[in-house]
């Protein structure tokens, strides 16, 4: 007696086919499963068995022989549990062959015959839309992901039973379908606003810049001076994601199994600040099916590192790649994967071991040698990739105390959307969006400068002891400054604003 039964199953943020072949034959009874199967895969012959019994079902005391095809690829998790335990009701005559079929499943099943959750519901569902089979039973907690994708029928089940009373036509059940417009307009709500921010005008002002471009940012102040409190409120101000960066992101984070039947669908930019003891292996991706990291889960988004001088060397070392090309690739025996890290970069830091070096108010007691051991944790390279440093003070109580509310995240916002498209605008035939990622080409090009301005430059660099790296990414800052004051050329006071912004290079911090 053989059944077949369709699954898919997930490798990176894409999904493949997973035929599940079930024969049944005479022999000593028992259960083999075959097809590259991990633990979490082979441990599952004792759930199913237990499954099926409690089900009501007829569990056969026969040789039970499971393959999973293709059989060349390793399969890991807990997904496969449902079309197993369906085919073995199907090549036992207990569920019609026919109709299941028609029908690609996934989910895990609990000892009483319920079915959990699994991670990568989206990106199977996904797949599905490009094939010929269209139905997907999955666990009723992954329906509001499922139901995403157009073109597709899901259908969620709570238990094993339900799931063969459905295929069997004994139970209807009616796919089900998300609004995405409904859960966009209820889901992009931002409890944070930059209203809440008393004083730092400069810095919010060198946010609204970083954003516009989509520029790397480090703020650079003592302890209490509010760089977190800024840091949190960034993606208020970014531009709303479109659906599409939203899908490719929910995609994300389906895998990594961050979401919840409530919250099933991101609609907001992320927002990700590991702990200054994450590992490189947690921050980039990795294990032995290889998983997406901290800067993957802030895809279109924001990773936001604080005190950045405490991590690790290598841990930050290996933020290169994602902040260079917007990919992280991971290689691993059984194959290479690819995870999108398209994200803002935004750090913080003290500007010496104690914190006070730049206070105006409390005494450092730092020695020069400690605070040049403390900066060079940040390697050159990695700064290489931050287009504006800016400092950020504490605040005075009478900023502290204005009753007069600050600007609000809606209208800063107005204003980044205004220089966003101008910058689509722009680019629209290169292979770039934001001014952050113009190349030399594109610097020549787009960055040109008048005499005055040439002058100006040439002072600032030769009389702050700014460094050369620091000169392209002044450019780039500049001409985000000109779309914000709606100016077609690079003006006088561009470059002069885009100068501050790089704390770093002044000889002051050396």
């Amino acid at each position: 007696m053989l059944a077949k039964v369709f699954s898919s199953a997930t490798l990176g943020i894409d999904a493949y086919p997973v035929e599940i072949e079930i024969d049944i034959s005479g022999g000593l009874p028992g259960a083999t499963i075959v097809g590259l199967p991990d633990t979490a895969v082979k441990e599952s012959r004792d759930r199913i068995k237990s499954s099926i019994k409690n089900s009501g079902f007829s569990f056969p005391v026969r040789k039970l022989t499971i393959n999973l095809a293709p059989a060349d690829i390793k399969k890991e998790g807990t997904a496969f549990d449902l079309p197993i335990a369906l085919g073995i009701l199907a090549a036992y005559g207990q569920l019609d062959k026919e109709n299941l079929k028609n029908y690609c499943s996934v989910g895990e099943l609990a000892l009483d015959g319920s079915v959990r959750p699994v991670k990568g519901v989206l990106p199977i569902a996904s797949s599905l839309n490009s094939d010929t089979k269209t139905n997907l039973i999955c666990p009723y907690q992954n329906l509001r992901e499922a139901s995403i994708v157009e073109g597709i029928n899901a259908f969620g089940v709570k238990t094993l039973k339900e799931a063969v009373d459905f295929i069997n036509g004994v139970l209807k059940i009616s796919p089900h379908r998300s609004e995405l417009n409904e859960i966009f307009e209820k889901e992009s709500y931002y409890e944070l606003d930059f209203q809440d921010v008393k004083g730092q005008y400069l810095a919010k002002r060198a946010i609204e810049v970083a954003v516009s471009g989509s520029h790397n940012i480090l703020m650079i102040g003592p302890p209490g001076s509010g760089k977190t409190m800024l840091a949190r409120r960034i993606p208020t101000i970014m531009p709303d994601m479109s659906l599409e960066e939203a899908i490719e992101v929910t995609k994300i984070h389906s895998v990594a199994g961050t979401l919840t039947a409530k919250y099933s669908f991101v609609t907001k930019r992320p927002f990700r600040a590991p702990h200054h003891t994450v590992s490189d292996v947690a921050l980039i991706g990795g294990g032995s099916f290889p998983k997406p990291g901290e800067v993957s889960l802030a895809h279109n988004g924001v990773l936001f590192l604080d005190e950045l001088p405490e991590f690790h060397r290598d841990v930050l070392e290996v933020l290169r790649q994602p902040l260079e090309e917007g990919t992280v690739h991971i290689s691993r025996a059984i194959k290479s994967i690819s995870f999108p890290s398209k994200f803002m970069f935004v750090c913080a830091m003290n500007p010496c071991p104690c914190g006070y070096f730049t206070d105006t108010k409390r005494t450092c007691h730092c020695g020069q040698s400690q605070i040049q051991r403390y900066r060079a944790k940040i390697s050159g390279p990695l700064l290489d990739r931050i287009d504006i440093h800016i400092e950020v003070p504490s605040v005075p109580y009478k900023e502290l105390s204005e009753s007069s509310p600050s600007e609000s995240s809606f209208e800063i916002r107005k204003r980044v959307n205004r220089a966003r498209k101008i910058q689509l605008e722009r680019f629209k035939i290169e292979k770039i969006s934001s001014n952050s990622q113009m190349s030399q080409k594109h610097i020549k090009k787009y960055c040109q400068l008048d005499n005055p301005s040439k002058d100006f430059l040439k002072m600032a660099i030769n009389e702050l002891g700014l460094s050369a790296r620091a000169y392209d990414r002044i450019l780039k800052v500049s001409r985000t400054i000109a779309d914000l004051s709606d100016s077609d050329e690079i003006k006088l006071e561009h470059i002069s604003e885009a100068i501050q912004y790089r704390s770093l290079d002044r000889n002051i911090w050396i």
